[in-house]
This record gives C-alpha cells, sequence and structure tokens, in this order.
C-alpha cells in the first residue's frame, strides 16, 4: 500500500469509530507497516484535520495509549449551516394547521442530524457528559447523533412504562404548553446512580417536559450538566420552567393566518 492510500485508509479507519482509543500496534498490524511509519501517518493525518476543520487527532501516550478521532464542527460552518436551517425552517409551507411548524422531516435527515450532533457536542463536550437522554419520539435521532459524536450511550424516556424494560421509575409532571399531567419512565436498569447526564430534545414551548427529565433524573441521582434543545418557541409574556439550556434555533413568530414564521439562530455558540 502506497503512503498516499494508507493515509486515506487511516482516516477512514478513525472516522469509522470517533471517540474510540485505537492503539498504535493495531493500526501497524492493520496496514502491514512499522510503528514508527505509523506514527508519522498520523502526524499527516492531524495536520490534514485540522487544515480542513473535520476534526482532531488526540493522542494518548503510554503502553496503554494510542490515537482517538474526535469529531468537531467549525465555528464558522457550524453557524452557516445553523442560519441555511433557520431558512428552510422559516417557509411558509412548513405552517400547520393549528399554529404547528413542520419539522419530521429536518429531524430524520441524517445529512442535517450529523452537523447538528456536532453542535450540541461542542457545546457540552467540555462538561464531560457521560450518557445523552432525551424522550421519546422526535428528539430520538437528534440525541442518537449527538452521542455518536461525544462518544457516549443514549438512553430513551418512555412516556409510559414497558413490561419488556423491567421495573422502571415514573414521574408525573405537568406540560408547560398543554397544561396537562402526564407521565414519563425509565427503567431501573437503563442508567446508573451518579451518571453526569446530558438532555438533548426537539423543541422546547414552555420547558415543562425538559422540566420533568430532570425530575426524573434526581430519582437516579444523576448530574444534569446540560441541556440542549434544537429549537425553542418565543412566547410573549410566557417564562420557561428551565434555565441556563441552549436552543440553537428560535422560532419568534407563527402566524397561520398571514402565513407569517420567522426562524433565527443563535449567534453565541461557543464550540470545542
Amino acid at each position: 500500500m502506497k503512503r498516499a492510500e494508507r493515509l486515506v485508509a487511516i482516516i477512514q479507519a478513525l472516522m469509522a469509530k470517533p471517540n474510540m482509543l485505537i492503539p498504535l500496534p493495531v493500526l501497524a498490524e492493520r496496514f502491514g507497516a512499522a510503528k514508527s511509519t505509523i506514527s508519522e501517518d498520523l502526524l499527516a493525518v492531524k495536520e490534514s484535520l485540522a487544515v480542513s476543520g473535520l476534526g482532531r487527532l488526540e493522542t494518548v501516550p503510554g503502553a496503554a495509549g494510542g490515537v482517538r478521532y474526535i469529531p468537531v464542527i467549525t465555528q464558522e460552518d457550524a453557524q452557516n449551516f445553523l442560519v441555511d436551517l433557520a431558512n428552510k425552517l422559516g417557509t411558509k409551507d412548513r405552517i400547520l394547521t393549528g399554529g404547528f411548524l413542520y419539522m419530521t422531516d429536518i429531524l430524520y435527515d441524517p445529512s442535517v442530524l450529523r452537523p447538528l450532533g456536532l453542535v450540541f457536542a461542542g457545546a457540552f463536550r467540555n462538561r464531560r457528559p457521560e450518557v445523552v437522554v432525551t424522550i421519546e419520539t422526535k428528539g430520538i435521532p437528534l440525541a442518537l447523533y449527538t452521542a455518536e459524536a461525544l462518544g457516549v450511550p443514549m438512553i430513551i424516556i418512555r412516556h409510559g412504562n414497558k413490561v419488556t424494560e423491567g421495573s422502571a421509575v415514573s414521574i408525573n409532571y405537568v406540560s408547560g404548553s398543554s397544561k396537562r399531567i402526564q407521565t414519563m419512565s425509565l427503567a431501573r436498569r437503563a442508567l446508573e446512580p451518579g451518571k453526569r447526564v446530558l438532555l438533548i430534545d426537539d423543541f422546547m414551548k414552555a420547558g415543562g417536559t425538559a422540566r420533568g427529565m430532570m425530575n426524573l433524573m434526581a430519582e437516579f441521582d444523576a448530574d444534569v450538566v446540560g441541556t440542549g434543545v434544537l429549537m425553542e418557541s418565543v412566547t410573549p409574556n410566557e417564562s420557561k420552567l428551565v434555565e441556563n439550556y441552549l436552543a440553537v434555533l428560535r422560532l419568534n413568530e407563527l402566524d397561520p393566518s398571514t402565513g407569517v414564521s420567522t426562524v433565527t439562530t443563535v449567534l453565541d455558540l461557543d464550540l470545542v
């Protein structure tokens, strides 16, 4: 294998296992090269990733060390992506009867979810979450891509107890938008006590669901290190039930009678 071919193959191998530590001898054996040769190749890969903005390479020294690929998105790419997404969501044909905004196609599109996952991962990586938690159903894909970008597992809170998941912890919460009492449940085996948790959801109106998720995490003695939401609605004279959350998009106006909807993006993202 020529060096150029080997470099491409190494990049593919690293990107296929983001956030996973790969020992140097494993790469040397896989590509039939000396460890010193692989080390030189990794330096070139590290420089290439830094220039392209596709991520970064972390090296862990020692006998148990190796190399780890960290997927990232640059500040500029993230902002441009979110602006385009806001423009796409702010079109007249997305307004539904009853004053709702159609987002389902966005929430199940990998080309949209992958950069969104990188945005949330970059925003919360320094808080060292150990697990990403969401509630069914539309927030699941976004949470999964965020978990992949962080290299941690994802857990799904259910609206009702599933017999196939064993005993569960259930709480009642008041939906901030409908003001109705609802129930959310999480299997006892799903989350170990004391974990550092990142909450991810697709939409926030008043914040009742997010507050319920926080209360449920308290039942597991979990430490909620952050809350990320794709979009929040701005409702006059109505405060959110949660604080210190990140919403990357904001629904400022939605008027079915005039067909006017205004979606903007957060301009102060701090990504690592």
